[in-house]
């Protein structure tokens, strides 16, 4: 808020507590004076009491509609000033500034115009923190997506060269294929995360959960063979009644993770148990593992560990298995050691 809407505020509290405080005790003390002087004016003169209590009760009358009237005037005029204050901070969040705030120069609201200037600053930093979100969310989705684009463009340009061999050619190809799968990838997490983000209603139905695991699992059963990975799988036969498209995407981006970090020759684990009427799942590898500063951030959009840097990825699917987690109401947890191993326990 500039200078000149604060002074103005300032003004009207002044105003307001002059008129309901000072503005009284003058009333009083008018009263007082003319109490005294009638007195006065009864012990040298004698007027008749008839005479003394009609004036006195005009006079009363006359001050107290004066003083009401003042009274009401004062205050108009400071919840005007007020509300033309609330309307400059209006016009500047209008024109997209969310840093502006209503000035308070109280302890603990008092007034119904306190407590308004109280929820429109908290609205204010709401607005604020959203705005940010989305700036920082658009700056890393034009990020990620400027990185494959950058690697088709390459590739494309290498492809017009007419002298290549067929083996280059065969690899460039490849690698671009690669990229558009990448982008492809990308494109489609972001539309499934904002989806999510929004719908905040869930298809349940009554499915069998081990079963569901054992698809997902036969789904990278290639990959799995091809690193020759060791793979420990010990399922309980449970039924639950939750989204069962959701959850699909909550198992592909785990056990994704688990074939994609874990070395040549390493361990990949998936349980699922149930523990005080709830669904337990628990989905470990022998991979890399994440320090402690990756595991306090790994839920968030676009963020990447050490380790993902040199894997393919946009940092998005666990960000997803959160906010599925969240919309069904349960509880994701991770437990992790460099060059360890990394453990999901997601409980429904």
């Amino acid at each position: 808020m500039n200078r000149k809407n604060r002074e103005k505020l300032f003004a009207s509290k002044l105003r307001n507590f002059i008129v309901e405080y000072i503005s009284v005790f003058s009333i009083v003390a008018l009263n007082g004076t003319f109490l005294v002087l009638i007195l006065v004016n009864v012990i040298n003169k004698g007027f008749e009491k008839t005479t003394i209590a009609l004036a006195g009760a005009l006079y009363l009358f006359v001050s107290c509609i004066i003083s009401t009237a003042l009274i009401y005037f004062v205050k108009g005029r400071v919840y005007h000033n007020k509300i033309k204050v609330f309307c400059d901070i209006a016009n500047e969040v209008a024109k997209g500034d969310f840093s502006v705030r209503v000035p308070t120069y109280f302890v603990k609201p008092k007034s119904e115009m306190d407590f308004l200037a109280v929820n429109f600053n908290k609205m204010l930093v709401e607005i604020s923190s959203l705005e940010n979100m989305r700036n920082d969310f658009v700056a890393d989705v034009s990020h990620e997506i400027k990185t494959p684009l950058s690697v088709v463009q390459g590739y494309a340009d290498l492809l017009q060269n007419k002298d290549l061999s067929d083996e280059k050619r065969a690899e460039y190809t490849y690698r671009l294929s690669l990229a558009i799968d990448s982008l492809t990838s990308l494109v489609t997490n972001i539309l499934k995360l904002n989806k999510i983000e929004n719908q905040g209603i869930t298809q349940k139905e009554r499915f069998s959960l081990d079963e569901q695991l054992r698809c997902c699992i036969l789904s990278f059963e290639e990959k799995i063979e091809e690193k020759k990975l060791e793979l420990s799988v010990d399922l309980e036969e449970v039924f639950i009644n939750s989204d069962k498209a959701l959850l699909e995407i909550v198992w592909n981006n785990l056990i994704s993770n688990a074939v994609k970090y874990t070395q040549n020759g390493g361990t990949i684990s998936v349980k699922l148990k149930t523990e005080n009427g709830k669904s337990v799942v628990t989905v470990s590898d022998t991979g890399c593992g994440m320090s402690k500063q990756v595991q306090e951030h790994c839920f968030e959009k676009f963020y990447q560990g050490d380790c993902s840097h040199s894997q393919e990825g946009n940092g998005l699917g666990l960000a997803l298995v959160k906010q599925v987690v969240n919309l069904l109401d349960g509880k994701i947890q991770v437990n992790s050691i460099e060059n360890k191993g990394t453990e999901f326990i997601v409980i429904i």
